[in-house]
């Protein structure tokens, strides 16, 4: 088996990160979707239809991407828990500390992105 980069302390702190996050983000969607109940109540009064559409397309579209956000950090703690955390899921080497904390939801290494974009981008051309 293979030894870990990561030692419990480092461990503890993502796991603090991404439950600070999804903190942050559960409460900022409560407080969108308050704000859009009490928006769509006061709409005729201050602002046009086409306005209060477009305003309200966007809080959509913000609250998706933070869904998908929430589905990530719970999948990561999910990870920590399984001591599945910080290992690549596409060749199974650690992720280095500094792409985690750039980027705490990541599943794969920064080689291993790499390379899925580059693919990615062929494709497209």
């Amino acid at each position: 088996m293979k030894v870990r980069i990561m030692n419990k302390k480092q461990i503890d702190f993502f796991r603090g990160v991404l439950n600070h996050q999804i903190d942050e983000l559960m409460r900022h969607a409560d407080h969108v979707k308050s704000e859009m109940v009490s928006q769509s109540t006061q709409e005729s009064e201050s602002m046009d239809r086409a306005s209060a559409d477009t305003d309200q397309s966007l809080k959509l579209k913000i609250r998706s991407r933070e869904s998908l956000l929430i589905k990530k950090i719970r999948n990561a703690l999910e990870r920590i828990e399984n001591n599945s955390y910080g290992i690549c899921d596409a060749c199974g080497e650690d992720i280095s500390i500094l792409r985690l904390k750039a980027r705490p939801v990541t599943t794969k290494c920064i080689h291993c992105k790499e390379e899925e974009e580059r693919l990615e981008r062929l494709m497209k051309d």
